[in-house]
């Protein structure tokens, strides 16, 4: 069995008093997450009733982004604040390890200085550390899966056929739990086969006789510690982060939210043949990469694109699903308690997910289904129910929106060189969805890094990505460095993208929401193109 985490220690620095006035933060993030949700509509079959309720309490940005493809630099960026060029971090550098962010306190530092007292479960950081959490619950070492287990060593699921099974024993496998993975004789192990968490067996007779999923255990720890703190109050405000993991791949869960759905009713995402023919991304990362070899490897798989990817799509919605009755129950945990007029509650992603559209299946991509999230938010004291934000915006501007609402006002630099916070509060969106007072950009920008999709045989990507590549791109001049990346930018009409050969896309979303039609050759738009690409230059260079 699993078995909740001990409580870590902060810093040793005693916190100020609370102030009467200080909010309580609620701040749940989840991995792989795209629109798929009722709230954003980016599926038809999507059954995300949680979501959809905590929205119409709440204020929803609909054109919200991440600002990099990928788990680990996003989460970097979000909890410091720090645009991914700006650090030189697109790759899968722990946060305290990066020599920009380490010289820009997270904003739970800045919450610690204020009183409050930091709870955490799940992946919030990617490499989360102990002495930036009071509290911390289900142990850090256990949040994907479960396994599918040989006998000797976990590996990809045998329901799925190869060469997708073998691409990752992540990403390659997608099952309900139900389908407990049996081998043929020649390839178990010595030990019973079946579903594990690395040295952990993980019990699966029904969905009603099993272990509990981490996903399960965050949300469980979370609402114990809310009815913990409702019965002992301490003075302190609280910032409580769950980081669910679902629908982060390997896509498992229990069977009921496959039930949900059937395989013969999954519409299947608006595919365009040969959309990927007007597109400059192949001249940038070819067709080995993670991404455009995962949808190969799909269709080779099953040797139907219709049959693989509506597998792979029902095993998405059910985490979706699964996840989203995760999310649902630590929210109402909240609202039923005496502190739902103080609480601050935030709902995330870190990045989207791109489900065979321009034949690609990952994340970590230019277009729109890689970089749009959910970005719920609600301040009880301030915010109207149900309103909808069309502004871009990005992960970027939680740091400051936190700041700002909670009254944070401690120093983000540990040093005079560090940049300070480059996003810019959500404040005013808040207290107007239409509102003319927001201080940030016209449109969000996402890098997409150069060196970063690169696959190896059994993993799938590697785990220091292009690690040469990425020092040697570290070492550049820093004009030098910015150039060699690739950025996309999507504003209220537009998306542009530049990449690092000098090639551009250009779709116009007004008439084209599937990005279809690239437009960037089009003399038409040569105004248009050259207004983006400086609306991109002057963030990238500020």
């Amino acid at each position: 069995m699993l078995m909740l985490g001990t409580v870590v220690s902060g810093c040793s620095r005693e916190p100020e008093a609370k102030s009467e006035s200080k909010p309580n933060v609620l701040f749940i993030i989840c991995d792989d997450l795209n629109d798929y949700n009722s709230d954003l509509g980016g599926h038809p079959d999507i059954k995300t009733p949680n979501i959809e309720n905590f929205a119409k309490t709440a204020t929803s940005f609909s054109n919200a982004h991440t600002n990099v493809g990928l788990s680990q630099p996003s989460r970097n960026s979000l909890f410091t604040g720090i645009y991914p060029h700006t650090s030189k971090d697109f790759g899968w550098t722990p946060q305290y390890k990066n020599s920009v962010l380490q010289d820009t306190r997270t904003f739970l530092e800045l919450f610690r200085e204020e009183g409050y007292h930091i709870l955490g479960s799940g992946k919030l950081l990617h490499k989360d550390v102990d002495s930036l959490w009071d509290e911390w619950g289900v142990t850090r070492r256990i949040n994907y899966g479960p396994h599918a287990y040989n006998g000797e060593k976990s590996v990809g699921h045998p329901s799925v056929p190869e060469p997708f099974r073998s691409i990752n024993i992540v990403d390659g496998s997608f099952a309900p739990l139900s389908d407990i993975p049996e081998f043929p004789d020649d390839e178990t192990g010595s030990n019973p086969p079946g579903w594990t968490y690395g040295p952990y067996p993980f019990r699966y007779v029904n969905d009603d006789e099993r272990d509990l999923m981490p996903d399960e255990m965050h949300a469980n720890w979370a609402i114990e510690k809310i009815s913990e703190m409702e019965q002992n109050d301490n003075g302190k405000p609280f910032f409580l982060g769950v980081g669910f993991v679902n629908p982060h791949t390997p896509l498992y869960a229990p069977q009921k939210y496959f039930d949900m759905f059937p395989l013969d009713e999954i519409e299947l995402p608006k595919i365009k043949e040969g959309d990927l023919d007007d597109s400059y991304y192949r001249s940038v990362f070819p067709p080995e990469d993670v991404g455009l070899h995962y949808y190969d490897a799909l269709k080779k798989a099953y040797g139907d694109e219709e049959k693989g990817l509506k597998l792979f799509m029902q095993a998405y919605l059910a985490c979706v699903a699964f996840v989203d009755e995760q999310i649902g129950k630590v929210i109402e945990a909240v609202e039923n308690s005496k502190f739902s007029n103080n609480t601050i509650i935030i709902l995330t992603s870190d990045h989207g997910w791109q489900m065979g559209e321009k034949e690609y299946l990952y994340k970590n991509s230019p277009w729109e289904e890689s970089t749009r999230i959910p970005l719920i938010i609600k301040d009880p004291r301030i915010s109207e129910k149900q309103q909808t934000v069309h502004h871009p915006v990005s992960l970027i501007d939680i740091y400051p929106t936190l700041t700002d609402l909670c009254g944070l006002e401690g120093e983000t630099k540990r040093t005079d060189d560090a940049p300070g916070i480059e996003g810019f509060s959500l404040k005013p969106f808040l207290e107007d969805p239409g509102s003319a007072d927001w201080k940030g950009p016209e449109g969000a920008l996402t890098l997409i890094g150069s060196g970063i999709n690169k696959p190896v045989e059994g993993l799938g990507f590697i785990s220091n990505p292009s690690a040469k590549w990425h020092v040697e791109l570290t070492r550049l001049p820093e004009d030098e460095y910015i150039m060699k990346q690739n950025y996309s930018y999507r504003t209220k009409d537009w998306r542009y993208i530049m990449y690092n050969n000098g090639k551009e896309e250009l779709y116009d979303h007004r008439i084209d929401p599937y990005e279809w039609n690239n437009l960037a050759g089009d003399e038409n738009y040569a105004d248009v193109m050259e207004d983006l690409k400086n609306q991109v230059m002057d963030i990238i260079e500020k």
